[in-house]
């Protein structure tokens, strides 16, 4: 053999050497190799290994150093599918997905048929949803392997995804037939695979066929249960209605509480009268007579005297079994007013449970001595619902009174009291619900978000410390384990004592997470075809596209764009300056004793500073101790958030974009999301955005206050901006036209305010600032009558 073929022969088994340490995650091993390979002069500059020792670098956190050794190994060898496959990896570790798809599309330049950078090309295209780049390279994994499973069925998804459902079904049918499965054996992933295909020809709309492939493979699905909800709905969609009708009926005696039974039922029977469909239910009763939901769903439509009747029925079994939840269960209800009065005339004509603790029922048995109490508990939520908190604190104490004990007493206490206003009261009461059972972690994260909302910080986080890990702060628990309502109540807390810093780091957190929870897809997309798990993992695909719809995501940016706008209007000065400013009027003897209180302070902020530090210092030696165990863990540490960084930001404005861009996307039918978006641009000065979110607000709600504010000073600012372009501002006058008619902005006001005259928050809307402060002092700060005249007064003689 040739010295240089066999140099070349002794590189290349030591180049596979660091990239086989790097898949069995033995880094540090790698490293050496890479050494070995680079100290001999004749490869200094390898490209591949420079580039695997950047990503093994990479995995141990050193970024920086990676990045310069990734790029190095690239100049040297441009033409290497590695290089490129490697600095791929090393994007998509950063997150950067749309840079490291086209590393590895330079990549199959020089090496088109390579199985990983393949594999690795199609994770990130459904990752970021490039359905049509995802359905090639699941076509070209099908040529190179078409015997694995998996090659078949990313590119079925793949089809599935693109909506081209018929395309699908003959992908996953040509699969199908490859497999060898006899019908007596169970085997789970085949199972799996029928109820897909079966869930795909529905979708395409081949309901016979679906319903005859569901017939053909019955005895070979596992999931009796899907298959039985499947014919159902098929025969529902086929108008086939006495055979759905026996399959709804075996539904409901399987589970007599699921309410979907009963409307597959009402669906297949069509009743015509109102008579006609409560005869459903009344065999239902026959039926199953413990049963509560044939007794509930009628409620909903029923009215007058038989309304009466179903309901006081159903309270009556509810009360007499002791079932606490049977408010939640009534709460639709409390839309319909004239069913809502229905209840006190009850309790007034029927019930009268409120005189005797041993009443005697309908079938004439005594009621037990507890009917008593769960009526007072139900009439207690009744009356707070509809705004009568007084009358509501009766019941609830009544019921105290009578059974001190019994913890979900208290809790409606407490949601009273917060209904009132009183929020301080009801984090007391909820405070003495989780006195009575100190072992039950629901009723702690109640007690401890209750104290959030009335400000009390502190002590949330010792009440949450009872069931968080030994060892560490609850808030790093909480936040490790994603306990997004706790960082919710906690932004919010923060923000209504104006620690804007604090209110950030927890939005960010926050934010955080629904990355994170993104990001975990990459588990899901090799998982989900290997354990043959479809259905879930096209159900998860759709749930990540809308996920920050979620209501926590959706508070954290309306809490986290609020604080910036506000960080934009009124930004943070320098304490120097301030203090400079304050002390400038101050005598020496005033001066000295600012001085003195200032010291005090530092002092006492320095102890508990000590505090927090030698706290840290605990649970970073523990932190340590981790690592060392794992000290081959992939990924450096995140960039802390500190508040005081996130508080002094350079541009408010641009931080706000980031947070309402997902909102603009995904929760468009909600008026504050576009609103907010007009308070930012107008703030920028983009008017075609501001007109864009104003004529999307009107569309939802157009008496909105908050959007007549933004209407106004809309058609205010146009009118008054000179430096629009003239193309701009002819659309614009245009549409102004379209919205305020030939009014101008004053007129336009005034019209509002004579609509709206018997709202008080509308005609807030249409007054001053100043107008609207005198108002605020006026009804609420009542205590201080003489500053309120002064405001008024002002006010009266304005010329506004």
């Amino acid at each position: 053999i040739p010295c240089v073929k066999l140099t070349s022969f002794f590189l290349w088994r030591g180049n596979k050497m660091p990239s086989r340490c790097y898949e069995h995650k033995q880094y540090r091993n790698g490293l050496k190799f890479c050494k070995q390979i680079l100290s001999n002069p004749k490869f200094a500059e390898h490209g591949e290994t420079l580039a695997m020792k950047g990503l093994t670098l990479n995995c141990l956190g050193k970024k920086e150093e990676a990045y310069d050794l990734v790029r190095r190994g690239l100049r040297n060898d441009l033409k290497s599918h590695v290089c490129w496959h490697v600095y791929g990896l090393l994007q998509r570790s950063d997150k950067k997905y749309d840079e490291a798809i086209k590393c590895y599309r330079n990549a199959l330049k020089w090496d088109k048929d390579n199985l990983q950078i393949l594999r690795d090309l199609s994770l990130l295209q459904i990752q970021m949803r490039d359905l049509e780049g995802y359905r090639e390279t699941r076509y070209q994994l099908l040529q190179l392997r078409p015997a694995q499973r998996a090659s078949w069925i990313g590119y079925a998804i793949a089809y599935h995804l693109l909506e081209d459902y018929e395309m699908a079904a003959k992908i996953i049918e040509e699969f199908r037939k490859t497999q060898q499965v006899r019908s007596k054996d169970i085997d789970y992933e085949y199972s799996e695979l029928l109820l897909y295909q079966n869930q795909v020809l529905r979708e395409a709309g081949l309901y016979k066929e679906a319903l005859e492939h569901l017939s053909n493979y019955e005895k070979q699905i596992c999931d009796k249960l899907a298959v039985e909800e499947t014919r159902g709905e098929i025969l529902l969609k086929l108008e086939r209605l006495d055979e759905a009708t026996e399959v709804y009926r075996r539904l409901q005696e399987r589970n007599p509480e699921n309410w979907s039974y009963y409307r597959g039922l009402e669906n297949a029977l069509k009743p015509s009268s109102v008579e006609e469909t409560l005869k459903i239910y009344e065999e239902a009763w026959e039926k199953f007579p413990k049963g509560l939901v044939p007794r509930r769903l009628p409620l909903t439509f029923l009215s007058g005297e038989k309304f009466r009747e179903c309901l006081d029925r159903y309270l009556r079994m509810n009360f007499s079994k002791g079932c606490p939840p049977v408010f939640t269960t009534l709460k639709s209800l409390y839309n319909d007013k004239e069913k809502v009065t229905s209840i006190p005339e009850l309790h007034a004509s029927s019930f009268k449970l409120t005189q005797s603790p041993c009443i005697v029922a309908d079938d004439g048995k005594e009621e037990p001595p507890t009917t008593l109490l769960w009526v007072q508990y139900f009439l207690a939520q009744h009356y707070d619902m509809i705004g009568q908190q007084t009358l509501s604190l009766d019941y609830i104490n009544a019921a105290i009174e009578s059974t001190p004990t019994l913890i979900e007493l208290f809790l409606i206490k407490a949601k009273i009291y917060k209904h009132a206003g009183n929020i301080k009261e009801a984090a007391q009461w909820m405070d003495e619900a989780q006195a009575l059972d100190t072992a039950d972690r629901f009723i702690n994260s109640k007690c401890a978000k209750y104290m959030l909302k009335a400000g009390m910080i502190k002590e949330a986080e010792e009440m949450c410390s009872k069931f968080t890990r030994e060892g560490a702060s609850a808030v790093e628990n909480l936040n490790e384990m994603q306990c997004m309502w706790f960082q919710t109540e906690c932004a919010l807390a923060y923000k209504g004592m104006n620690k804007f810093g604090e209110a950030l780091k927890k939005c960010h957190e926050i934010e955080r997470h629904f990355v994170e929870i993104t990001d975990d897809q990459f588990d899901f997309h090799t998982y989900c075809m290997r354990k043959m798990t479809l259905r879930s993992y096209v159900d998860l695909l759709k749930l990540e596209d809308v996920l920050r719809m979620h209501p926590f995501y959706y508070k954290a940016a309306i809490t986290a764009i609020q604080i910036y706008l506000s960080l934009h209007d009124n930004p943070l000065t320098d304490d120097s300056k301030e203090l400079q400013a304050d002390t400038a009027n101050l005598s020496d003897k005033e001066l000295k004793k600012l001085r003195n209180k200032q010291r005090r302070a530092q002092k006492k902020a320095q102890l508990e500073e000590e505090k927090k530090n030698a706290e840290k210092e605990k649970q970073l030696k523990n932190q340590k101790k981790k690592k060392e165990d794992d000290d081959e863990e992939i990924g450096g540490p995140k960039e802390e958030l500190i508040p005081d960084k996130l508080v002094k930001v350079e541009n408010p404005l641009e931080e706000a974009v980031k947070f309402l861009m997902p909102l603009k996307h995904l929760v468009k039918d909600k008026i504050d999301t576009h609103l907010l978006a007009f308070e930012i641009y107008f703030r920028k000065d983009k008017y075609l955005l501001m007109l864009q979110s104003v004529k999307r607000a009107l569309a939802i709600d157009p008496d909105h206050p908050w959007l007549h504010q933004c209407l106004v000073r809309f058609f205010k600012g146009v009118s008054e901006s000179k430096e629009l372009p003239e193309v701009v501002r002819t659309v614009l006058k245009q549409e102004i036209t379209r919205l305020f008619g030939d009014s101008n902005a004053k007129s336009f006001n005034q019209a509002y305010l004579t609509k709206h005259s018997n709202s008080v928050p509308h005609r807030l809307a249409g007054r001053s600032l100043t107008q609207m402060v005198a108002v605020i002092y006026w009804c609420h700060c009542r205590v201080y009558p003489a500053e309120c005249t002064v405001i008024y007064n002002t006010v009266a003689s304005s010329t506004e």
